[in-house]
Order: structure tokens, then sequence, then C-alpha cells
């Protein structure tokens, strides 16, 4: 992976069969020394939803495991067409009062990721109704209590970090464990 997280995993998956489904998601792992960083701030706040810092390009999507094949072909596909960007992560920003999440800004590379975003949403088993528009970010704090989004927005606001992407990831959960890699795609292919 690029940041060389891996999200944890509570027990193995089982064999899945042709009817099963699976939910996936597609992130860019922050690397380190920042990924770790931002993931212990994550569980300082006490978000019980947290996990390795990353940036999603497409949210938890439930797909039949049969898809899963053209998925990956479509990812690499879209890999290849984009090349590696200078990511550049700077303060903080929050989404409050629509939703209780506190998060660390994108400042550099917004467009190539609203791009691969765009393009990975272009599968037809990938396309979903956005509740919100899409928005690059490193999630820091959500559905925590107030103070703790406070504390969170405040410690990371001088934040900052630079590094290429050089890939995303395809992570998968088959609701028996946690997130879990599944392929890199490498950009420029």
């Amino acid at each position: 992976m690029a940041g060389g997280v891996a999200w944890s995993v509570d027990q193995p998956n089982a064999a899945p069969t042709a009817g099963d489904t699976v939910q996936i998601g597609i992130a860019v792992d922050i690397p380190e020394p920042w990924g770790s960083v931002l993931t212990r701030r994550r569980l300082a706040a006490g978000d019980p939803n947290a996990v390795p810092a990353h940036v999603t390009l497409l949210g938890p999507t439930e797909i039949p495991v049969a898809a899963l094949p053209a998925v990956e072909r479509h990812l690499t596909r879209v890999a290849a067409a984009h090349l590696p960007f200078a990511l550049h992560l700077r303060g903080t920003g929050t989404f409050r009062p629509v939703t209780q999440v506190v998060f660390v800004a994108v400042a550099a590379g917004i467009s190539e990721c609203e791009l691969l975003a765009a393009a990975i949403n272009a599968a037809p088993q990938l396309r979903r109704d956005m509740r919100f528009p899409y928005h690059p970010h490193v999630t820091v704090a959500q559905d925590v209590a107030p103070e703790a989004l406070d504390k969170a927005y405040e410690d990371l606001a001088d934040f900052s970090a630079m590094f290429e992407v050089e890939c995303f990831t395809l992570f998968s959960h088959s609701g028996q464990a946690r997130w879990q890699p599944r392929r890199d795609f490498r950009l420029g292919g």
C-alpha cells in the first residue's frame, strides 16, 4: 500500500460464493510518518470509526463478489490514465453543522483527487448517489463529543505534510472483518 498502513482485521474473511456481495472502498493511504500521527489523533478523539488515515476516492459501496474482476479491470484503466501527483495536506476544516466531522484539509492535489474519484465512479458497478459533493480530505474526528471535535480541530490546525501519490488502494469488507487492503493500483500504469 502507498502509506504502508494495513487496516486491522478482526477475523479472516470467509470464502465468498457467487451470490455474495462485498463492501469495497477506494482510498489514497497517508504515508509515514504522517499516517500514524493522523490515525492516533482520530483514535484519541474517541472516534469509533477510526481507521488508518486516508483520502477516500470511493466510499463504502456494496457490489456483487462476481463484479470484482470487472471493477479491478476498470481501476487498472483508471490508474493507467492518471499520473502520480503531489498531495499537500495543510490545516484543519470541518463539515459542522451539517455533519460532525473534523478533517485535515487537502491544500494541493484537490483536482487530481476529484478527477480520480470521478473516473472511478464512472464504472456501472460503482455508480451511486452521493449524499454530498465529493470533497477530498482526511477525517480526524467524526461523530464524537463537540469538545473532542474542537480539540482535534485545534490540535491539527498547523499540520502540514506533502508527499507524492503513486497509487490508490482497493479495500474490501465482507461484514466479518474490518476493511482489508485488496490491491494497489499504480498511477501512470
